[in-house]
């Protein structure tokens, strides 16, 4: 069990919208990607202009084009955190890092987030890429909590835009750039309570989603929505089955790689729209940042007696859940 006391989310300024890129001559029109993975835009770190003109074919000049980098935009989501939790940046004892893409290869960068905030802790990477955020929060959960200092910043920066050949549609109308950060405890009480966490791998298949080091995003995509679709399936049909007194009331947020994917999760699972949390039509797939990011932006909805099961599958390949409870602040 783990208390959550504070979500954050930043998207950079830039929006790449479906016109942009059908603007781009690579063969996507606005109707075809609506109609194949629903999303309407995405958000990026990178200028416009130059997506543009280079259609980012260098995947080494996109770091340096780049107009933040994964501390700053980390550092932007845990502000957001740490407003909401009602603590100050001298009350985290340790920061936790993870993402798909990181800036860079040594030190952790955990370190980079914690030194844009003016924290001197323990700070350390803990990434399964696009399930990074569910595998952060079930590693903690079962450790000592007397080992542990009271409060706990996680992050999840994702700005996979810059890793992205945008003359390819296969890959370029899919993901968008955003942020996530939650402030955690084991110790400190608080309203909303983390538990039946679950983390699982299959390493075997590691090599049908990968970023090569100084190279673009590349997935076998049939074959990973293929998996995403079942096992996001399984995960939620587990925690319904644990929590059956819920009757239809379970709202769920999903990975939210594209909208008809988890549509067909719903369809089977007997999610109806108004307990869909979701927002990869706005912002794309924003790795693991996606889910959080759900559920940040859905912060001041949460009431007491609601229950979230929130549920992240990718790279690895990998797989993920968890029940969020509200309850009354005690």
């Amino acid at each position: 069990m783990i208390y959550l006391h504070g979500m954050g989310h930043f998207y950079p300024e830039n929006v790449v919208t479906n016109r942009f890129l059908s603007d781009l001559d690579i063969g996507s029109s606005v109707e075809w990607i609506e109609e194949r993975v629903g999303i309407r835009e995405r958000h990026t770190v990178l200028p416009l202009d130059y997506i543009r003109e280079t259609k980012n074919c260098d995947v080494r000049a996109a770091q340096e084009a780049s107009l933040y980098t994964n501390g700053q935009t980390a550092a932007a989501a845990a502000r957001m955190a740490l407003e909401r939790a009602g603590i100050a940046t001298e009350d985290i004892g340790m920061v936790i890092s993870g993402s798909s893409a990181a800036d860079v290869a040594s030190p952790a960068e955990a370190s980079t987030v914690a030194a844009q905030l003016g924290i001197d802790v323990p700070a350390f990477d803990m990434n399964s890429a696009c399930t990074s955020f569910a595998l952060q929060v079930h590693f903690l959960s079962n450790m000592n909590p007397g080992a542990l200092p009271p409060y706990i910043l996680i992050t999840q920066p994702e700005n996979l835009t810059r890793c992205l050949d945008f003359s390819d549609r296969r890959s370029a109308c899919l993901f968008g750039d955003g942020s996530t950060a939650a402030v955690v405890s084991l110790t400190v009480p608080s309203g909303k309570i983390i538990d039946a966490t679950h983390f699982d791998a299959k390493p075997s298949c590691w090599d049908k989603v990968s970023i090569r080091r100084t190279g673009h995003f590349n997935q076998d995509g049939s074959a990973v929505q293929g998996f995403a679709i079942r096992k996001t399936t399984d995960a939620l049909r587990i925690l319904q089955a644990a929590n059956p007194s819920l009757n239809g009331r379970l709202k769920f947020v999903g990975h939210q790689a594209n909208l008809g994917m988890l549509k067909t999760v719903c369809e089977r699972c007997g999610i109806s729209p108004e307990n869909h949390w979701h927002n990869v039509e706005y912002f794309g797939n924003t790795a693991t940042a996606g889910a959080p990011g759900s559920l940040s932006l859905h912060w001041a909805d949460l009431e007491p007696g609601d229950h979230v099961a929130l549920v992240q599958v990718g790279a690895g390949l990998s797989w993920a859940h968890m029940m969020l409870t509200v309850k009354e602040p005690s």
